[in-house]
C-alpha cells in the first residue's frame, strides 16, 4: 500500500461490504427469545393455556402444574437473558444454553410425559451443538459492579413480573386485594413466604412456586456476577504508551487526534510490524476507535486487521468515530466497512488569523471589552508552569467542570499537567480581584495538546462561573496571538457534529428535507450543543476538515451511537451511586521516560 491514498469525491458511500456475522447465532437468540416470552406466558397466564397459542405452549419446556409454572418462568427468564450472549457468540451463554435445554426437555417428559415437548427443546439443542465452533467469543470487560446493577434490573423486573402473576387469577383470587396488597404478596412470595392474598384450589401454590423461582433466579445471578472473576477493561500499559508516543514523534503531524491515544482508559493493538497501532475503548458491546490509526501509513492495514480480529474474538461491534477522510478511505478498503461524514473539524491557520475585518467584528469587540475589564491571559507549555500553580489548575479544572461525569474521549485527553506531557499547551486567564476566590486570581483555562512539532489541539475549556462572558474567545485568541514565539502553526478547535447540514439548512434555497434535518439538529442542540459548537467553531473563520464513522451495518449505527454518548460521557446507563461508593478515575501515572524529565525539572 502506498503512503498516500488518493480522495474520492464521495464522502458518504455505500461500499462492498466485507463478511458478516454468521446467521446462525442470530437465529438461536431469537428463537430463544421467543421459546422464553412463550413459556413465561404459558407458566403465567391462564387463558393463555386455553387460547389458540395452547397448541403451541404444550410443547414447551414444563409442566401446568404448579412445578411447572415456576419452571416455565425460569426457563424462560433464563432463556430471555442468554438470547443477546447467543447473537454476539457468547461461549459461555452457549454452554448455559446446552444445559437448560436438556433440563427443559427431561422435565419436559417427567411431569408431562410429552414426547413432542421433548423433542421441541432437543431441536433447539441440536444446532446449539452442531455449530458449536460458531459460539467462541470471548467475555466482556467486567467487574463485580456488574452484579448490583444485576441485582437492582432482575429485583424490579421481578416485581413488575410477580405483580402480573398475582393478578393473572382474578377468578380464583379470594376477595379484593388492593394493589399494596398484591405488592406485599410478591415482595414476600420472592423470599419464599406466604402475602395476603389468598387463592381458590392450587393457584395459591401455583404462585408461591412462580414467585419464589423469580427470587431465586435473581439471587442466583446476582451471586454468579459478584464471585465470578473479574475481567477488567484494559488500560494502557507503560510499555503501550511508551511505544505510542514514539509513534507519535515520528507521526504525530499527520492527525490532529493522534495525541488523544493516549488516554489511558483506551487499549490498543499494535500492527505485526509495530509502525501502526488502534486505540480503542468497548462500550456496550462496540469497539469503539476515535480518529486514525497512529503510526506509519503503510502499516496501518497490519494495525486494523489486528483490530478487527480483537472485535470477531469477543464478537464486539467495529466502529471508528472521527477519523479523517484519508483513514476513512483505508477503513473501508481494508475492511468492507462503510463511512458516513459524521461532522467537521475546525482548524485555525495561525498565519491567516486577524481580528481585523468585519467578519471578526463581534470576537474582537468582545476580546477588547474583557481586557478593559482588567483580564490578563498567559500562553505557556506545561512543562514551563511551576508544579505548585499546576496543581491549583488542576483543582480549579475539576471543580469548574460542571458535571459529575468526564465529558470526552475521541477528542480529550482525561487529564492535566502529567509529567510525560510537557509538549501540552495552557492557555489561562487571570483577573486580581479585591476577595480572591479558592483559586487566587485564575479565571478561566484552556488546554492543547501537540500536534505533531508545529500544532495543537483543543481538548478542554473550563471557568469560573463568576468571571465574565467571552473568556473561551478570549483564551483562543491569545493562544492564536502567542503562537508564533512558540512554533505553532496551526491550531485545531471543537469538532462541529453535522456542520454541513447546519450551514446549508439556513441557506437561501434549501429545501423541505435539509431545513427538516436542520430543525431537528436545532432541537437537539438543548442537549446536545451541536448548533452552539458550530456557531462558536465559525466566529475564528477557520478551514473545515471533514470527519467520518466507520461502521459495519445501517442496523449498528443507533447502537453506536449510544456507545459513543456514553463514551464521550453525555449518556450514562450506570447506577446512580452515591459519591463516597464511586469509583475514582485511575491516577496519572507517568511512562517510562516522563521520569527522566521530572528529574531534569527538578535539578
Amino acid at each position: 500500500m502506498s503512503g498516500e491514498v488518493p480522495s474520492r469525491s464521495g464522502r458518504a458511500r455505500r461500499i462492498v461490504r466485507g463478511p458478516r456475522p454468521e446467521a446462525v447465532p442470530a437465529l438461536v437468540g431469537r428463537a430463544c427469545a421467543v421459546v422464553g416470552v412463550l413459556d413465561i406466558a404459558a407458566g403465567v397466564f391462564p387463558r393463555f393455556r386455553h387460547s389458540r397459542m395452547h397448541a403451541m405452549a404444550e410443547v414447551l419446556p414444563g409442566s401446568l402444574g404448579p412445578f411447572a409454572a415456576a419452571l416455565a418462568l425460569s426457563v424462560g427468564v433464563l432463556l430471555l437473558l442468554l438470547a443477546h450472549g447467543l447473537k454476539r457468540r457468547k461461549r459461555r451463554a452457549w454452554r448455559a444454553a446446552v444445559v437448560l435445554l436438556p433440563a427443559g426437555a427431561v422435565s419436559q417428559f417427567v411431569y408431562r410425559h410429552s414426547v413432542i415437548g421433548a423433542l421441541i427443546s432437543l431441536a433447539l439443542f441440536v444446532p446449539l451443538v452442531l455449530h458449536r465452533d460458531e459460539f467462541k467469543a470471548l467475555p466482556d470487560p467486567r467487574s463485580r459492579w456488574r452484579a448490583l446493577a444485576n441485582f437492582v434490573l432482575m429485583s424490579a423486573g421481578s416485581l413488575a413480573l410477580g405483580l402480573v402473576v398475582v393478578s393473572a387469577h382474578p377468578k380464583r383470587t379470594i376477595g379484593d386485594p388492593s394493589l399494596a396488597d398484591r405488592i406485599t404478596h410478591v415482595l414476600y412470595g420472592l423470599f419464599g413466604f406466604e402475602g395476603p392474598v389468598d387463592y381458590e384450589g392450587s393457584t395459591s401454590w401455583t404462585v408461591a412456586f412462580s414467585l419464589g423461582a423469580l427470587g431465586l433466579i435473581t439471587a442466583v445471578t446476582t451471586i454468579y456476577l459478584a464471585f465470578r472473576p473479574e475481567h477488567p477493561a484494559a488500560r494502557l500499559t507503560e510499555e503501550d504508551e511508551s511505544q505510542l508516543r514514539a509513534l507519535l514523534e515520528k507521526h504525530g503531524a499527520r492527525d490532529s487526534l493522534g495525541h488523544f491515544a493516549l488516554r489511558r482508559d483506551k487499549a490498543v493493538v499494535f500492527s505485526p510490524s509495530g509502525k501502526a497501532a488502534v486505540t480503542y475503548r468497548v462500550v456496550s458491546g462496540v469497539m469503539l476507535a476515535s480518529g486514525d490509526p497512529i503510526g506509519d501509513v503503510e502499516a496501518w492495514p497490519g494495525a486494523i486487521e489486528r483490530f478487527m480480529d480483537e472485535a470477531k474474538a469477543h464478537s464486539w461491534t467495529p466502529a471508528v468515530m472521527g477519523c479523517s477522510e484519508t483513514g476513512g478511505e483505508v477503513w473501508t478498503r481494508e475492511t468492507g466497512l462503510d463511512a458516513l461524514e459524521l461532522g467537521d473539524e475546525a482548524v485555525v491557520d495561525v498565519s491567516d488569523f486577524s481580528l481585523a475585518g468585519r467578519a471578526m467584528r463581534n470576537v474582537r469587540q468582545m476580546v477588547k471589552r474583557i481586557e478593559r475589564a482588567g483580564y490578563e491571559t498567559r500562553v505557556r507549555r506545561i512543562r514551563d508552569v511551576g508544579d505548585a500553580e499546576l496543581d491549583r489548575i488542576r483543582r480549579a479544572a475539576e471543580d469548574w467542570r460542571g458535571t459529575d461525569t468526564e465529558r470526552g474521549f475521541s477528542m480529550a485527553l482525561g487529564r492535566i499537567g502529567d509529567p510525560a506531557d510537557g509538549d501540552c499547551l495552557i492557555a489561562t486567564a487571570h483577573k486580581a480581584d479585591d476577595q480572591p476566590g479558592a483559586y487566587g486570581d485564575l479565571k478561566a483555562i484552556l488546554h492543547f495538546v501537540p500536534w505533531g512539532t508545529d500544532g495543537v489541539s483543543l481538548d478542554l475549556m473550563r471557568r469560573d462561573r463568576s468571571a465574565d462572558p467571552g473568556m473561551n474567545e478570549l483564551l483562543i485568541v491569545a493562544a492564536l496571538q502567542a503562537a508564533p514565539k512558540l512554533g505553532i502553526t496551526r491550531i485545531s478547535l471543537n469538532f462541529a457534529m453535522f456542520r454541513s447540514a447546519l450551514a446549508r439548512g439556513e441557506k437561501i434555497g434549501a429545501g423541505p428535507v435539509l431545513r427538516a434535518w436542520r430543525g431537528l439538529l436545532v432541537f437537539l442542540s438543548r442537549w446536545f450543543q451541536i448548533e452552539s459548537l458550530y456557531k462558536f467553531n465559525a466566529k475564528f473563520q477557520p478551514r473545515w476538515e471533514p470527519r467520518f464513522v466507520v461502521y459495519r451495518a445501517s442496523g449498528d449505527l443507533p447502537r453506536i451511537g449510544l456507545a459513543a454518548m456514553q463514551a464521550e460521557g453525555f449518556v450514562s446507563l450506570a447506577l446512580p451511586l452515591p459519591r463516597f461508593l464511586r469509583r475514582r478515575p485511575p491516577v496519572s501515572r507517568p511512562c517510562a521516560h516522563s521520569i527522566a524529565e521530572q528529574g531534569v525539572r527538578a535539578a
